[in-house]
C-alpha cells in the first residue's frame, strides 16, 4: 500500500510524503502507482518550476519514497501558490483513493 501524507501549517499545505508500493500489479504494470506518482511528481515540479520554490526534496525509487517540503522562508505569494498546487495534488490523490482504497491511503495532518 502507498501511504500519502500531506502536511499543513497555519491552514496551508507545506509538504507531501509518499511511501510504499501500491502492489496493484507487478512492477512496470501498476497503473495505480503510475497515476499516483504522476500526480505527486507533477505537483513537486509545479512547486519548483512554476512557483519557483526551492523545495526540500528526497526520493528513493526502490523503496517507493518521496518527500517534498517547503522551506520556511517562502514569500506570501509563493506560500499561496504552493498551497494551491499541493491542494490540487491532494484532490488528485483523494480521487485515486476513492477508486483504489485497497492500495492507497491518503491523510492530512
Amino acid at each position: 500500500m502507498t501511504k500519502v501524507k500531506f502536511s499543513r501549517k497555519n491552514g496551508r499545505f507545506v509538504a507531501v510524503e509518499c511511501s510504499g508500493h501500491s502492489d496493484y500489479a507487478e512492477h512496470g504494470m501498476d497503473i495505480v502507482c503510475a497515476a499516483l506518482s504522476s500526480v505527486i511528481q507533477t505537483a513537486v515540479l509545479g512547486l519548483m518550476q512554476v512557483a519557483g520554490i526551492g523545495v526540500g526534496y528526497e526520493v528513493d525509487e526502490e523503496k517507493g519514497y518521496l518527500k517534498a517540503t517547503l522551506p520556511k522562508d517562502v514569500s506570501p505569494s509563493q506560500a499561496h501558490d504552493a498551497d494551491v498546487i499541493l491542494k490540487t495534488a491532494y484532490l488528485g490523490a483523494s480521487d485515486l483513493y476513492e477508486q483504489f482504497s485497497d492500495y492507497i491511503n491518503v491523510e492530512v495532518e
